[in-house]
């Protein structure tokens, strides 16, 4: 029994001895194989906690009391990374590195930055103004690109945008920064869509102004203010041309399924009251010319 105990006291010791192994000094601050596991450790640890605890803070406190989602998943980032910035503080210090030690491996962190991680940077820095100055938030309709899509999440590095087609596409943070961006609900989800129509050149514009506008009412999608009005664009070369003008706060991420909507409902209108949808058509004038070609040619020789 004596000889267990003893085995497993030099085991314990050999352990001890392994993770005591000096790996790096910093000005007289001894990093150790045990100091590395602790610092990882707490880092995991560290990095759950914030995000559990930013989740409930948003959920049980923000929600409560502001009733923007994005102003409170912005404010819950912020929250979560100022927990991250100071947890790593405390667990190098509790490791034994003082302040001085942790500007020396900023300023080694700074070098790396300058030779490899400048996009990094650019879009951690890009993080930190659209939480801020918020260009755009959580449930945003926005178009950066050739991307159109809602804001589903931003974080510091990047930010991830949801398609029509249920696509997520992660977006740097720098392009919304350095790249112009169009939000549809910036400020207000009430947008104006312009919807092209054509009749023929018999048809009455009064009548057809009342018909259309008259569909466009009837639609569940289209506010009735500012209300749905027809103007008259131009005379085309086999139509006179309007173009429908609705507003609408639903179908932001969806103009193409209200557009489709309404041109149904337009057909259905225009058929039930014989308002003739144009096609093109050209008009072929023959000049005199044409007899002498006929009697000249092979079939009269």
């Amino acid at each position: 029994m004596e000889s267990i105990s003893t085995g497993f006291t030099q085991v314990l010791e050999k352990i001890n001895e392994i993770l005591n192994i000096v790996i790096f000094d910093i000005k007289g601050s001894d990093f150790t194989l045990l100091t590395l596991i602790f610092i990882i450790l707490s880092s995991f640890l560290l990095v759950f906690l914030s995000k559990r605890l930013s989740r409930i803070l948003e959920k049980r406190i923000l929600n409560r009391y502001i009733k923007d989602t994005g102003v409170t998943a912005s404010i819950g980032t912020m929250i979560r990374y100022s927990l991250i910035v100071i947890g790593f503080i405390t667990i190098f210090q509790s490791a034994g590195f003082d302040l001085s030690t942790l500007g020396l491996l900023a300023g080694a962190l700074g070098v790396g930055i300058g030779f490899g991680l400048q996009n990094v940077t650019n879009n951690f820095i890009s993080g930190i103004i659209i939480l801020f100055e918020r260009p755009i938030k959580v449930g945003d309709r926005i178009e950066v690109g050739d991307i159109n899509g809602d804001v589903y999440s931003i974080s510091m590095r990047s930010t991830t945008v949801i398609t029509n087609d249920n696509i997520s596409v992660i977006v740097p943070n720098s392009e919304f920064i350095n790249s112009q961006v169009i939000n549809w609900s910036h400020n207000d989800r009430k947008v104006r869509f312009k919807i092209p129509v054509g009749v023929a050149y018999k048809e009455d514009p009064e009548v057809v102004r009342k018909l259309v506008t008259e569909v466009a009412r009837q639609h569940p999608g289209v506010l009735k203010f500012p209300a749905p009005d027809l103007w008259f664009e131009e005379y085309g070369d086999s139509s006179l041309n309007f173009k429908l003008i609705i507003w609408t706060s639903d179908f932001i991420q969806r103009p193409s399924a209200l557009k489709s909507q309404l041109y149904y409902s337009i057909f259905k209108s225009f058929k039930e009251n014989n308002i003739e949808i144009p096609f093109p058509q050209r008009d072929l004038h023959f000049k005199s010319g044409l007899e002498k070609f006929t009697t000249q040619s092979p079939e009269n020789n």
